[in-house]
């Protein structure tokens, strides 16, 4: 049990961040099935029709669309609720607690918080570039890049009020994101290492630990992201998230909820296995530390 009980280290903050972005260049092409997925008229395709479909119309470039606003969107929502957590892990939450869900719950969703508001003007642009290709050519954005897509945005296309659109259900989300993905993977990781005499430097345990997370996650998430995406893509701005809420509900039913769950899982189960991988990685090679610190570590 002398797991990370005395290891006062502290790592940089933007592992949580670089991590994200080796995740999102692998896994952006299941994100953009399933934004598409999320955004479709009834009847829905399935993703694997989905990824198709977009290697028909716009070729293999198509399976990148938006990937400069996906990278943009881990240099600030991921960056900013992995460094917030790991810096209350380091400051305030006893060294001994560190596998206490009574205090890395409550860390875990101040820190999602502080990521979804954050990161909200980059899932905008995320979520518009991803699925403009899929729109009429009269309704298109027509985006560059992330930079020009925010420059539109502000200039032409309602300013702060439009890069906040969304804003309350992308922190909602981004609270049971880091609750449901950060904290169980240090939960199941912790239970592996205790109660199953799993190595805790082997990549078997990581993996495993995060396979777990992004079940749990991918589960816990479903709904918000669903209720995300929909306000996000929505061409008509002025209604709000209850008036959009309630016509999903009346047209589609509860379950809408829960649609896109399968390629959900199949893009946030790699990528939560590759981001953790990721930062295990950039710990165990102490990157980005001095040399102080990486002989003390």
């Amino acid at each position: 049990m002398s797991t990370k009980t005395q290891q006062p280290i502290k790592y940089p903050w933007w592992y949580g961040g670089a991590a994200g972005c080796f995740a999102t260049i692998v896994t952006h092409p299941l994100d953009l099935a399933k934004v598409r997925l999320q955004a479709a008229p009834l009847p829905k395709p399935t993703i694997g029709k989905m990824i198709t479909g977009i290697l028909k119309n716009e070729g293999v470039v198509g399976l990148y669309s938006g990937l400069s606003a996906a990278l943009l969107r881990q240099c600030t929502y991921t960056t900013a609720r992995f460094g917030a957590y790991d810096l209350i892990k380091q400051k305030i939450i006893p060294k001994d607690q560190l596998t206490n869900m009574v205090y890395l719950l409550p860390s875990s969703m101040v820190s999602g918080a502080i990521g979804g508001l954050v990161g909200n003007f980059a899932d905008v642009l995320n979520i518009r570039m991803q699925n403009d290709s899929a729109l009429e050519a009269s309704q298109r954005r027509n985006y560059k890049n992330a930079l020009d897509g925010v420059y539109k945005i502000y200039r032409y296309e309602g300013g702060i009020k439009t890069l906040l659109t969304g804003w309350k259900p992308n922190m909602v989300r981004g609270v049971l994101m880091t609750a449901s993905q950060v904290v169980t993977y240090d939960v199941f990781k912790n239970y592996l290492v205790t109660q199953l005499n799993f190595d805790p430097t082997q990549n078997t345990t990581h993996f495993s630990a995060s396979l777990l997370a992004g079940l749990v996650a991918t589960t816990i998430c479903s709904p918000a992201d669903v209720i995300k995406t929909r306000i996000m893509n929505a061409k008509d701005e002025h209604r709000s998230a209850m008036q959009i809420l309630r016509t999903a509900i009346k047209t589609e039913g509860p379950s809408f909820m829960f649609r896109g769950w399968l390629p959900s899982f199949t893009r946030l189960g790699p990528f939560t296995m590759l981001i953790f991988f990721a930062i295990e990685q950039l710990k165990k090679h102490k990157v980005g530390m001095p040399k102080e610190l990486k002989d003390k570590a």
